[in-house]
């Protein structure tokens, strides 16, 4: 890493760290500084089973990428991520969170999302390209953005990628704390950075696949039950093959199937979505899942739980009706998308004529709106 004239960290020679003597030099130096930048790559676009295949770190006068595919103990590397005296910087950081977890049980605390924090003050795109762009007029090659981190060697073109994604991290960090403290909304990102830090991958074994589908509210019990032994069919395949689910079988043709039901290889070939190929290979299996699905008893069929969004009484519906009115006002005053200011399902547990739900708000919420909503509600 090398500091340039501007005083900012721009990526010098990238350099692989492959070995428990090189990681735990590095920890001992990177546990002295006070701000740290971070960034994982995974093979999720590649892989059944999803894994960290590179974690990028930077310091304010080094980068390194360190290969958790090596014999390394990565777990050498907790006691930074847990060290409240570091400040740990991320962008996006909720399925790095996650991903560290369920790698390496590594658990973050004193996180900083620069993600969250464009957000907060009122930017409109606030991807990292976008914000490195604007910000330092540096440009990231998105090429190898659904690149395969799994394999190895990685080309000096791939590491030079990964560095960039630390390397002007904590100078970013350091530009929005600045404005954030201007603007009196510290504390907001920091609380809300918390929150992501404590975001966890949960089982769902023994749930049904297809009621995690996108749009499965709007499906028959008939079609969810076919869509089902579809999932399972395809999610098997997906595992003998190394290969994530939707590059056996999209999704809209899933849907599609669940929706025609064909019982026979001349209802396949009226499917346009479905080539001649596909139909050879994996037609006989997805009639047999169509015919499971069809033969699951009516008392059965999965369902679709009404109280994913709570049916509203009269008297609930017209008060979200006017904490949205509020919401809108609430945006525009403090510049932020209304989603952040407050989401529906914390409007709906404010309208609840029964008990107005306010203990929901967050601090910050409650800091900069608390009292004006206790008053309209």
């Amino acid at each position: 890493m090398q500091t340039n004239n501007k005083g900012m960290n721009t990526p010098s020679a990238a350099s692989l760290v492959t070995d428990q003597t090189t990681l735990d030099q590095l920890v001992e130096r990177l546990s002295r500084e006070t701000v740290l930048a971070f960034d994982l790559e995974a093979d999720s676009l590649h892989h059944y089973t999803e894994k960290v295949c590179l974690i990028q770190v930077s310091s304010q006068s080094e980068t390194k990428l360190i290969d958790p595919l090596a014999q390394l103990d990565i777990r050498a590397l907790a006691p930074i991520f847990s060290n409240p005296a570091i400040k740990k910087v991320f962008h996006g950081a909720d399925y790095d969170m996650r991903s560290l977890y369920r790698d390496f049980e590594i658990e973050v605390v004193n996180l900083f999302d620069t993600m969250i924090a464009s957000q907060f003050l009122g930017e409109s795109e606030f991807g990292l390209a976008a914000l490195l762009k604007k910000r330092f007029g540096v440009e990231l090659d998105k090429r190898y953005q659904k690149a395969d981190w799994s394999r190895r060697p990685l080309s000096p073109e791939m590491m030079e990628y990964a560095m960039k994604d630390t390397s002007l991290l904590i100078d970013l960090y350091r530009q929005l704390e600045a404005e954030l403290v201007a603007k009196g909304r510290l504390a907001w990102v920091e609380e809300e950075s918390e929150l992501v830090a404590g975001v966890r991958y949960s089982s769902r074994d023994g749930e049904f696949m297809c009621l995690r589908f996108k749009g499965a509210n709007k499906m028959k019990p008939r079609e969810l039950a076919v869509l089902e032994e579809l999932l399972k069919f395809r999610d098997e395949k997906a595992r003998l093959a190394d290969l994530p689910p939707f590059r056996i079988l999209s999704n809209d043709l899933l849907r599609e199937l669940s929706e025609k039901q064909p019982r026979n290889n001349f209802e396949l070939v009226g499917i346009p979505a479905l080539s001649s190929k596909l139909i050879e290979r994996l037609g006989r299996g997805l009639l047999q899942a169509v015919a499971t699905g069809l033969a699951v008893p009516q008392d059965k069929l999965p369902q679709v739980q009404g109280g994913r969004r709570p049916m509203l009484d009269k008297l609930q519906d017209e008060r979200v009706k006017k904490l949205k009115v509020w919401r809108e006002a609430k945006s525009a005053q403090l510049g932020l998308g209304v989603g952040l200011v407050a989401n529906n399902a914390l409007l709906e547990a404010l309208a609840d004529p029964s008990s107005p739900q306010l203990t929901l708000l967050k601090r910050w919420q409650k800091e900069a709106f608390g009292d004006e909503l206790a008053t309209l509600i």
